[in-house]
């Protein structure tokens, strides 16, 4: 439930459309979308054995700290506080908040109130613990399966296909162009990695962190899919890429405005689930770094009661509602794609490290096909990237100076805690 909930948010309800207009047909639509899935899953697979490998708190931060050392480390932190995870948080949760007025046929006044409300209740959620936060999880992702569920079967058995729409310009493929594609659909399956941030609160984690890991996006892969069949068999391909909202399009050409408001609650429960998620996973990490001192020590804090990261919690969630307050999420968000990849083909390359240095460990679960498959990953996340700063320089560069910025935090906290060592 809690990879599911992580990696199904907006996107599937979204991102459909902007993948169809940088495509040329239907097939791909559908091809960009496999090898999405099959990109996460290669991802997912690499994070299972390094969950087995290291089953403690921090996830990734862990990792590269034990391969590249604590500044590589710090910098991955930074960015993910000062932007992913913070900026995620806000987003999402307005996202949240806009389909949970339309739903309910509330005033956009009624938009920032409802999201820092979100933040503020799911942040006291996660304070009385992980079992806490599960229950909810496990509630909300059920329930977001349930509105994929819903559109699937309207989109390919109930709803009538519409009428052809003008086709746009037609789209030629090529090297430069293919990252485009690609890069929304990475975003929509992105998030697995929330789940080795809490490998430390789950049980048997060498055994079921792969499980889940594997089951968890081979489900979700299945959904993205399934959504896409119901979209194009409703729209068609050129439809696809002109309509701004194509699942409430298909629920209400199948049962008016009360389909398309049902299908609005869906995707509010499904954002909210994903906010839930990124507030438990994220702390973990925040946690991690306080009790290393590569953060405010006090963010180090585990509560006596409930064993939560209670300080953790406060300032990422504090945080990210300024961020939503402010309005500049979206811009972050924008900044920090192509950082949040790096960040994943980075963690997978620490396979190599634990591979060759750690040989001799007894490892629970170690993944097939190594060393191709991550080199596959790393290759094509890669490749991904380049083609979008080359597209986009501005907001890649963008995300290069947040990282720089993280090296002179660095400086002070690496000298902070020498000075309190000596003292």
């Amino acid at each position: 439930m809690i990879v599911v909930g992580g990696v199904i948010g907006a996107g599937i309800f979204l991102n459909p459309r902007i993948v169809a207009e940088r495509t040329g047909s239907s097939e791909g639509v559908l091809i960009a979308w496999a090898i999405g899935g099959a990109l996460a899953l290669i991802g997912a697979l690499c994070y299972a054995e390094l969950g087995a490998r290291r089953p403690q708190a921090g996830g990734a931060y862990v990792y590269l700290r034990e391969a590249y050392g604590p500044m590589i480390a710090f910098v991955y932190g930074w960015i993910m506080l000062v932007v992913n995870y913070s900026g995620s948080e806000a987003a999402v949760s307005m996202t949240f908040a806009t389909y949970f007025c339309s739903a309910f046929d509330l005033p956009a006044t009624l938009i920032q109130p409802i999201a820092i409300g979100a933040i503020v209740l799911l942040t006291g959620v996660s304070y009385f613990g992980i079992k806490a936060g599960a229950m909810l999880q496990n509630a909300l992702t059920m329930l977001k399966l349930l509105a994929v569920v819903a559109l699937v079967v309207t989109g390919v058995f109930i709803a009538a296909p519409h009428a052809p729409v003008a086709a746009p310009q037609p789209v030629v493929i090529s090297p430069w162009n293919f990252g485009a594609i690609l890069m929304p659909v990475l975003f929509a399956y992105g998030g697995w990695a929330y789940i080795n941030n809490i490998a430390g609160e789950i049980r048997e984690p060498q055994r079921n962190l792969p499980r889940a890991l594997v089951l968890g996006m081979l489900l979700v892969a299945a959904c993205y899919l399934l959504a896409n069949v119901a979209y194009l068999h409703v729209l068609g391909h050129d439809g696809l890429a002109t309509s701004m909202a194509p699942a409430a399009e298909i629920m209400r050409g199948a049962f008016g405005d009360t389909g398309a408001r049902a299908i609005s609650l869906g995707i509010a429960i499904s954002t909210f689930g994903f906010c839930n998620i990124s507030i438990i996973g994220a702390a973990r990490v925040f946690q991690v770094m306080g009790e290393e001192g590569l953060f405010f020590r006090a963010a180090g804090h585990i509560n006596e009661r409930y064993r939560s990261p209670d300080v953790a919690l406060a300032a990422l969630s504090g945080w990210a509602i300024v961020l939503a307050l402010s309005g500049t999420y979206g811009q972050l968000l924008n900044y920090s794609t192509v950082g949040d990849w790096l960040g994943y083909a980075a963690a997978v390359a620490t396979l190599f490290y634990y591979r060759r240095a750690r040989a001799d460990e007894a490892v629970a679960f170690r993944m097939k096909g190594f060393p191709i498959l991550p080199l596959v990953f790393i290759v094509a996340v890669l490749c991904v990237v380049a083609s979008n700063i080359i597209s986009n320089p501005t907001d890649a560069g963008m995300g290069l100076v947040i990282a720089l910025l993280g090296l002179p935090v660095y400086w002070f906290w690496s000298r902070s805690r020498r000075s309190a060592a000596r003292t």
